[in-house]
């Protein structure tokens, strides 16, 4: 088939290359030329699909990038994987909106058109349809189909990937449904079908909120825990030993990507704004969660003032990760990113390291804690490191020996005399 992705993100582009690679003929739209050129080049901007997998569908003739919405032409399935951001702490649905009118033009009766965008229910019925039924001259269901299937990627993930993933698909009709769960089941393994498409557009956006309080949950924990001078990682590594009803998660210094800061809210608004109602747990972990790194700003500050008499104000410190998770380059509403403008807000002088984002300065791996500028191989010459996003390319124990101070936000070193763990 011929299959157009709209949208070549961290979503996008791994759905756009396992569909050519099983032997669709894709075409993935972006409307970023200076990305669509990338691609065309052969050079991924994606993690998880590598300069060497890209090449290979490009070289075969199954994949191509294009900036021209004539390129949709005649497409048998279309997939919309555009951001769904939130604006002013509200959803912004405007990239939906404009892939569907730029998509309508180009429905063929007979076509399929998926929404794989995260945002509240209603919104393929309610906002998608009648865009694509009033540019096409078309009728959803009857003329043409139309589905949801919410995107389950999880960057950097070597274990859980699109295609192992199970996935959901809905459709407008049962007809729908069926043209969407034939397409699915050519690149992924498991397809789970839903009821309907509010029922799956909820499933979405309550995974990510199940994640969201539960990290509210724990990240208030350890603020509680330090206050009573208990340590949360033992009490967290004891309470999992439970066979039964208990899922381990893990304090940290706040949320990020695009799924957890932003989706919860997209269901919580909806609320709100159609119901007049309050989701309360979604409201008080969003505090919870947006109020941790400067937890972790206060907890560095108090280190300092308390072990060397020293202000934030002029401090040195060494930032380890600028990403939201290890392993990747995604830096999407990064708690980290978070802390270190805070830092700079308050005067300190800070180095961010992290091998996966060049411009921080970072990048070197034989010395995997000097940063541009530093004047120096060691972490020796900063009064206090804090460790962010623990990527494996750090050296924990070289850490552990030649730093004067370490903020661990993620548990990941042991604790010592001169290593506080959040």
């Amino acid at each position: 088939m011929h299959i157009c992705v709209l949208g070549q993100g961290y979503v996008g582009l791994p759905l756009a290359v396992r569909a050519a690679e099983v032997g669709h003929t894709v075409t993935g739209y972006e409307p970023d030329r200076t990305r669509c050129a990338a691609l065309a080049a052969g050079s991924s901007y994606v993690e998880d699909i590598g300069d060497g997998r890209l090449r290979a569908v490009l070289d075969s003739g199954a994949y191509r990038a294009s900036c021209d919405p004539q390129d949709l032409k005649g497409f048998d399935v279309a997939v919309i994987t555009v951001p769904t951001p939130l604006t002013d702490r509200a959803p912004d649905l405007s990239c939906v909106r404009d892939a569907g009118r730029v998509l309508a033009e180009w429905i063929e009766p007979g076509a399929t058109v998926v929404l794989e965008s995260t945002t509240h229910p209603g919104t393929t019925r309610d906002v998608l349809v009648p865009l694509l039924e009033e540019g096409s001259g078309l009728v959803a269901g009857q003329d043409f189909h139309v589905g949801f299937s919410p995107e389950r990627i999880d960057p950097g993930n070597a274990d859980w990937r699109l295609e192992n993933t199970p996935k959901i698909v809905a459709g407008l009709t049962e007809d729908c449904l069926r043209r969407v769960h034939d397409f699915y089941d050519t690149v992924t393994d498991v397809t789970v079908p839903a009821s309907g498409l509010e029922e799956a557009e909820l499933a979405k956006v309550f995974e990510n909120t199940y994640r969201h309080v539960n990290i509210a949950l724990v990240n208030e924990l350890s603020r509680m825990a330090h206050t009573l001078g208990v340590d949360v990682w033992h009490t967290l590594e004891l309470a999992a030993t439970k066979p039964f009803g208990f899922t381990r998660f893990l304090p940290g210094p706040g949320v990020g990507g695009h799924c957890l800061p932003i989706d919860p809210v997209y269901l919580s608004h909806h609320v709100k704004a159609r119901h007049g109602q309050t989701f309360r747990l979604i409201e008080l972990a969003q505090d919870i969660n947006e109020s941790q790194p400067d937890y972790v700003v206060r907890r560095l500050q108090d280190a300092l003032s308390r072990r060397f008499r020293r202000s934030v104000h002029g401090a040195c410190v060494l930032a380890l990760g600028a990403a939201y998770k290890p392993g990747t380059s995604d830096a999407r509403q990064s708690p980290a990113v978070e802390v270190t403008d805070r830092l700079r807000a308050m005067g300190a002088d800070v180095t961010v390291v992290d091998p996966y984002l060049p411009e921080s300065g970072g990048g070197l791996r034989d010395i995997p804690f000097a940063g541009a500028g530093t004047g120096t191989d060691t972490v020796a010459g900063f009064d206090a490191v804090v460790l962010l996003t623990p990527h494996a390319e750090f050296d924990l124990d070289r850490l552990a020996a030649e730093a004067a101070y370490v903020l661990d936000t993620r548990g990941v070193m042991p604790a010592a005399p001169h290593i506080e763990r959040l």
